[in-house]
């Protein structure tokens, strides 16, 4: 079985044309297990299938998206773009140029486009927004928003995020029960200016600090949108040195949320490599 290994600002993805079906759907969190396994095989973050749209009027393909754990993943952002970025090289799609491409996902359909060394993506509304929680963890609080893009993430604001324990205190908050039963995925960010953003992220179903992610890109430009402490475009400074471009709109609307829409992800993308299972 072919596959494709790509990578978006540090994150990694194993890539299966699967519009044929070779692969069962009962299989797919084992391969993901497997395949993402880190130095014991291809290694990535998440593992994603390329199927046939299930409304081929609407979309031009699916995406379905397990993480490295075996676990189920509505959307992921940068694997969406890698994603776009396959089915454009692949001819998944067509190459017309200012065309854009839409797929379905768990959360909605994503609109695309690609070219280059780039994709840029639109994601649906963001939805489930809570500012200002207190949280109780061990002897103090922490002060977190929460707001769904694609998936759930909980943004902390620090004023040096490199001194942040990612791994420990993006683990207790992954599974605190202000985010059950899910849990969610945690971006402690600190802002430099009105247009960019230095982010670090603990995935859920990573279950650790990735380089980048996409939709939690999105979730931090999107919390200090609301909390005007940030205009469009926002630019995300990732752990791994990449940068990833966040674009919105903002009504003029008084009260909170004020309504940010037309959210898009922007960065580059690359291929690795490619091969065959076995």
């Amino acid at each position: 079985m072919k596959f494709t290994k790509m990578q978006g600002a540090g994150n990694d993805f194993i890539i299966i044309d699967n519009r044929k079906k070779t692969v069962k759907s009962p299989d797919y969190p084992v391969m993901a297990k497997n395949l993402c396994r880190q130095r014991f095989s291809i290694g990535a973050d998440g593992l994603i299938f390329v199927e046939k749209p299930q409304n081929p009027q609407t979309a031009d393909f699916s995406m379905v998206f397990i993480n490295s754990d075996g676990s189920f993943a509505d959307m992921c952002g940068n694997g969406a773009r890698c994603l776009a970025y396959y089915a454009f090289v692949n001819g998944i799609v067509l190459k017309l140029k200012g065309k854009k491409m839409a797929f379905e996902t768990g959360a909605g359909i994503i609109k695309a486009t690609a070219g280059k060394d780039k994709a840029r993506i639109t994601l649906p509304d963001a939805k489930d927004i809570k500012l200002d929680i207190n949280l109780k963890i061990e002897n103090r609080e922490i002060q977190v928003s929460s707001v769904n893009t694609g998936v759930p993430h909980a943004v902390i604001i620090s004023q040096d995020v490199d001194k942040v324990d990612v791994a420990g205190l993006g683990k207790i908050i992954r599974n605190h029960g202000q985010f059950a039963p899910e849990g969610t995925n945690v971006d402690f960010i600190e802002i430099t200016d009105r247009h960019n953003i230095k982010i670090r992220t603990y995935e859920r179903g990573v279950e650790g600090e990735t380089y980048a992610c996409g939709t939690g890109s999105v979730a931090s430009a999107f919390i200090a949108g609301l909390k005007k402490m940030v205009q469009s475009p926002v630019r995300l400074h990732t752990t791994g040195g990449e940068t990833l471009t966040v674009y919105f709109k903002q009504s003029k609307k008084n009260g909170l949320p004020v309504p940010i829409y037309n959210l898009e992800l922007e960065g580059k993308v690359k291929i690795i490599f490619t091969g065959d299972t076995k």
